[in-house]
């Protein structure tokens, strides 16, 4: 492969216009070298000219197709890499050459250049593919400036400003809502396909499609820090971090190439010695054995294999930040969950009125929002949003630290809501203790009863769990900084096997120390979380998994997977494409060793000529990249036609979704 080709596309730069000329000039070229040589071959071999013309066509044929090749060889000599791919295919060439075998010499390089072409271009393509499918990168934003509204480029427009974005178009910059209403196709982004709703208000990511509605968006993040930024840089850059089978493979090569260069080189000087055979025709089985040894199957398609899995993490909504994290996610054994926003919607609700005797529930709870009217508690908001009736007067509010609010009507009518211990200081004595929240309300001194909040699960956690457990993963466990009553209800409910309550985010690490020491040896600790606070465990864990619509910088930065949704869903799906990439993986390693070992072995019988070593190198590197490319499809997410996703957009139970 062309190594200049590889480093500038490597540094996250391949969808730029500069990078796509050069990549285009130097398609170009190399096509009409080698056609050229191609032609001269051809004619020599249709004229049969003299001795001295078929030296000099020959020669221009090979330096027109292998210059390049030599070239590299030369430099990496220098270099002190010897043993590599190039010095393979300069050395069977040229001893083709020395033995007279002109022809085959100049084909070797012919060929070669063809095979390195194609693979080339099939390694571009996948990039390419890698951001192109996720169809993600806006190409303008239109702007509202002053009286006008301009169309420009993402990058110029600034923090504060507010876009404009028509039906079926996608949204450009992170952003608020500021007026329209519409349904956003966020497939690309998510994976998901039914269709999400955008009101005033609402926080927008960039990447996804506004459906049917014209909106205003208020720009919160500039075009480098928005969603859609990070997420292609983060997909540019995963390939940096090799896994293990690409470190594998480096190692491997270090000790293949050298090994198989000293038996071709016995397999021309021992059966002369001995004289099993004559000098020239041990000399062509060993060229024969070079060409077929090249280890570029196994160089190219490893990695991506690798590549192309983490592209098809990304258009399910999973971010993987390199090889290496894609590979762990095999050996997961133990997955620890962060509660709040990553088990639970973090979005507090009334789920249970327990009045006293003689109370009604609508007395018990306009009681309890008539306490908490003045309050922008998330607790004390789920009660008024329960009561769903204005509580009239706004009371004389008196707040209680640490045991809740006391409040007074003009009319003088006293109200306490809070826990149990306010209770006790009012006088009421023991009252009932739940394993949920409970907001304790009393009236003049009267015991009312309580209300119970609580945070919900997220659709889906329980399947997401159960999946996990099929998919291998022998543990599961959940840290959290809630009480231990609530941690034990959420715990229960899932099925977890583990759960410690009332952590400290350094407590956190302690617990996560003494899960990852109690793993099973070859199995890693992957732990899931989505705030600030789960910094410091995302780092520690063996592998870092944040959740949220990367909605916090730290917990991104400190992890090594990332989610865009807030759903756990797509957890299992990387799983998944993790073990699929590993049977590509697996399948092209046996593929290029099995058949080049054939071949190889072919060929120090005297079975094999350099033109079917030529085509079995060529053919089998071609093979095992498009093996590779099926990597590209691993779990593709389901594609929902338009017309059945407008349908479902517009029917009126999902519009009060």
């Amino acid at each position: 492969m062309n190594g200049n080709q590889e480093e500038e596309c490597g540094r996250g730069h391949s969808c730029c216009s500069g990078c796509a000329r050069k990549e285009g000039a130097g398609f170009t070229g190399t096509v009409v070298r080698l056609g050229l040589a191609l032609g001269i071959m051809l004619a020599l071999v249709c004229l049969a000219p003299g001795e001295a013309a078929r030296i000099a066509g020959f020669g221009a044929a090979y330096l027109l197709a292998g210059g390049g090749v030599l070239y590299s060889a030369v430099r990496n000599l220098f270099k002190g890499k010897v043993f590599d791919e190039n010095f393979l295919m300069s050395s069977a060439s040229l001893g083709a050459f020395a033995i007279g075998e002109m022809p085959e010499a100049a084909a070797v390089m012919v060929f070669y250049g063809i095979g390195e072409l194609l693979q080339d271009s099939a390694v571009a393509k996948s990039r390419k593919n890698i951001v192109q499918l996720m169809n993600l990168r806006p190409d303008f934003a239109r702007v509202r400036r002053g009286e006008n509204v301009e169309t420009v480029a993402p990058e110029t427009v600034a923090v504060g400003e507010v876009i404009r974005v028509r039906p079926g178009e996608k949204i450009p910059l992170d952003g608020i809502v500021e007026s329209g209403e519409s349904f956003l196709d966020t497939r690309a982004l998510t994976g998901e396909s039914v269709p999400r709703r955008a009101v005033p208000g609402d926080a927008l990511l960039s990447g996804t499609v506004n459906m049917n509605g014209s909106l205003e968006i208020r720009v919160t993040k500039p075009f480098a820090e928005s969603t859609v930024s990070r997420i292609l840089d983060l997909v540019r850059n995963a390939g940096a971090k090799k896994s293990e089978s690409e470190k594998f493979i480096t190692k491997f090569a270090r000790y293949y190439t050298p090994s198989v260069v000293g038996l071709a080189l016995l397999v021309a000087v021992i059966p002369p010695l001995f004289g099993a055979d004559t000098f020239s025709a041990s000399l062509y089985r060993a060229l024969c054995f070079l060409i077929i040894s090249c280890p570029c199957a196994l160089v190219l398609s490893i990695p991506l294999s690798f590549f192309g899995g983490i592209g098809g993490a990304a258009r399910n909504g999973v971010l993987v930040k390199g090889g290496n994290y894609l590979e762990l996610l095999n050996r997961v054994g133990t997955v620890v969950f962060d509660k709040t926003g990553t088990l639970t919607k973090g979005v507090f609700k009334v789920t249970g009125i327990h009045p006293e005797a003689g109370i009604s529930e609508e007395e018990l709870l306009r009681c309890a929002a008539f306490a908490e009217a003045s309050s922008n508690h998330p607790i004390a908001k789920s009660i008024l949003e329960a009561c769903g009736k204005p509580v009239g007067e706004l009371p004389e509010i008196r707040e209680m630290p640490g045991l809740g609010v006391a409040a007074k009507s003009r009319s003088g009518l006293l109200v306490h809501a809070g826990n149990a211990r306010l209770m006790r200081e009012i006088g009421i004595g023991e009252v009932p203790e739940y394993a949920k929240t409970a907001v304790h309300v009393a009236r003049d001194g009267q015991y009312l009863g309580c209300v119970l909040i609580s945070d919900e699960l997220k659709p889906g956690v329980r399947e997401t769990i159960s999946e996990l457990r099929s998919l291998g993963v022998s543990r599961l466990a959940m840290l959290t900084g809630d009480n231990e009553a609530i941690a034990r209800e959420t715990a229960e409910e899932l099925g977890l096997d583990v759960w410690k309550a009332e952590l400290l985010p350094q407590d956190k690490v302690s617990e996560l120390e003494a899960l990852m020491a109690a793993e099973t040896p070859g199995r890693i600790t992957a732990f899931v979380g989505d705030g600030i606070n789960d910094a410091p465990v995302l780092t520690r864990a063996d592998l870092g998994i944040a959740m949220g619509g990367l909605g916090s910088d730290a917990a991104i930065e400190a992890a090594d997977v990332v989610i865009v949704t807030g759903d756990l869903a797509p957890i299992a799906s990387a799983v998944r494409i993790a073990a699929k990439t590993r049977r590509i993986v697996f399948e092209n390693i046996m593929l290029s060793l099995g058949f080049k070992g054939i071949v190889m072995l072919l060929a120090l019988f005297g079975y094999a000529s350099v033109w079917f070593a030529i085509f079995a190198d060529v053919g089998v590197a071609l093979l095992a990249l498009a093996n590779a490319g099926r990597a590209l499809t691993v779990g593709n997410p389901v594609r929902t036609g338009r017309k059945k996703v407008m349908k479902t957009s517009c029917c009126s139970c999902y519009g009060h979704g």
